[in-house]
C-alpha cells in the first residue's frame, strides 16, 4: 500500500501553483472582459467562475487522495454514466447560443460534453491498459475507435464540432502513447482524408460559414468581424499592452465574446506581447510537470492518464490561441483555466487532480 505521508511528499506542488496562476489570472481577466456589464448572465461571470475555482481547487486535493486505479475499475460505470448523460442532451438539453443544445439544467446549468473528457480519458485509458499487449491487432484499434466513436457522435449532433474534435484527438495520443503501430497511423491518416469531405456538408451552416471565412476573409466581412478585431486588440497591445481593465478594444466593447473565446486578445491588449508569453510559459510549465508525471508513472494506465489530460489543455490552448491570432478557425473552444465557463473548469481541474493522483502514486512503498 503506498504510505500517505511519503504520497503527499510526492504531490507535484509546482503543477498545482502553476494551474492556480492560471485560474487566478483567468478570474481577474473575465472581471476585465466584463466590466460595466448589464446582463445578468454577463455580470454572475465573475461569481460563478470564482466558486467553481475554489470548488475546483477542492476537487485536486480530493483526486489526488484517490486512487486512479480504483477509478480505472469503475470504467463501464464512468462510460455508462457519459453515454446516458450526452443522451439526456439529446433530449433534454437546453438551447443556448446559435441554437446548440449542449447543456443540461438541473439547477445549474452544466455542460456533459466537458464532463465527458475526463470520464473519456479514465475510460478509454482503461480499455487500453488492458489490452496493452495486444495493439499490434487491428481488431484492438478499431474497439478503440469505437469507445470514443460513441459519444464523439453524440456531441457531434448537439452540435460542437470543437469538443468532438478534442475527443478524436485524446483518442490519437493515448494510442499513440501506447504503442500505436506505424502502419496503422498511415492507416488511419488515409481513413480521415477520405471521411472528411463527406463530414463538412453535415456541419450547421454557422459551423460552414467559420470554415469559408478563415479560407476567405474578404466574402463575408460580417462574419469576420469578430477575428478582426482580436487581430486588432493583440496588435495594439505592443509589447506591454494598454493596462489592466483600461484598453479600448476591450471598454468600448469592439471586442465581443471577450470573456469565452476571445479572452486571450483581451490578454495581448491589456498586457502585450509580454502578457501573452508569460501565460503561454505558464501554459508550458502546466503541461512539463503532467508529461514528467506520465513518463513517472507507476503502470501503463496512469501514464495514459497523464498523457490523455496533456491532450485535452494543449490542444484546446493550441485551437483557442490559434483562433485568436486568425490561424485556425473559430471552433467555440475556450482556453483552458482561463476563459469563463464553470464546467469546464471544473473538469478541467478534476484532470489537474487525476494527474496528482497519478503521481502521488508514482513510487509505491510496501510496508
Amino acid at each position: 500500500m503506498v504510505e500517505s505521508v511519503g504520497a503527499w511528499r510526492r504531490f507535484d506542488f509546482i503543477l498545482f501553483a502553476a494551474t492556480l496562476i492560471l485560474v487566478g489570472f483567468g478570474i481577474m481577466m473575465i472581471a476585465s472582459a466584463t466590466q460595466d456589464a448589464i446582463d445578468d448572465d454577463i455580470i454572475s461571470r465573475v461569481p460563478d467562475q470564482r466558486n467553481f475555482a475554489i470548488i475546483g481547487v477542492i476537487v485536486v486535493i480530493v483526486m489526488a487522495t484517490i486512487d486512479y486505479r480504483l477509478l480505472g475499475s469503475l470504467s463501464p460505470w464512468l462510460y455508462a454514466g457519459m453515454v446516458i448523460l450526452l443522451v439526456m442532451v439529446e433530449f433534454f438539453g437546453v438551447e443556448g447560443a446559435g441554437g446548440a443544445k449542449r447543456w443540461l439544467n438541473i439547477g445549474i446549468r452544466v455542460q456533459p460534453s466537458e464532463i465527458g473528457k475526463i470520464l473519456l480519458i479514465i475510460t478509454l485509458s482503461q480499455f487500453v491498459a488492458q489490452r496493452y499487449l495486444e495493439l499490434g491487432k487491428l481488431s484492438t484499434v478499431f474497439k478503440t475507435m469505437i469507445h470514443v466513436a460513441i459519444p464523439a457522435v453524440l456531441i457531434f449532433r448537439q452540435p460542437d464540432l470543437g469538443t468532438t474534435i478534442v475527443f478524436l484527438v485524446i483518442w490519437a495520443v493515448i494510442i499513440w502513447s501506447a504503442g500505436l503501430r506505424l502502419r496503422h497511423i498511415a492507416l488511419f491518416l488515409l481513413a480521415l482524408l477520405v471521411i472528411l469531405p463527406t463530414i463538412f456538408p453535415q456541419l450547421p451552416p454557422y459551423q460552414q460559414a467559420r470554415v469559408e471565412t478563415f479560407i476567405n476573409p474578404d466574402q463575408d466581412p460580417d462574419a469576420a468581424y469578430n477575428i478582426n478585431q482580436a487581430r486588432i486588440s493583440i496588435g495594439s497591445g505592443g509589447i506591454l499592452g494598454k493596462g489592466y481593465a483600461v484598453g479600448s478594444q476591450n471598454t468600448g466593447r469592439f471586442l465581443r465574446v471577450r470573456h469565452t473565446d476571445f479572452i486571450f486578445s483581451v490578454i495581448a491588449h491589456e498586457f502585450g506581447m509580454a502578457g501573452g508569453v508569460a501565460v503561454l510559459a505558464m501554459f508550458a510549465l502546466v503541461l512539463s510537470r503532467i508529461l514528467k508525471g506520465a513518463r513517472e508513472a507507476s503502470d501503463p494506465l496512469g501514464s495514459m492518464i497523464c498523457y490523455g489530460v496533456v491532450a485535452m489543455i494543449f490542444f484546446q490552448t493550441t485551437v483557442s490561441i490559434g483562433m485568436n491570432l486568425n490561424l485556425m478557425p473559430v471552433t467555440g473552444l475556450t482556453l483552458p483555466f482561463v476563459s469563463s465557463g464553470g464546467t469546464s473548469l471544473l473538469f478541467t481541474m478534476v484532470g489537474v487532480g487525476l494527474v496528482e493522483s497519478v503521481i502521488v502514486r508514482r513510487r509505491r512503498v510496501i510496508i
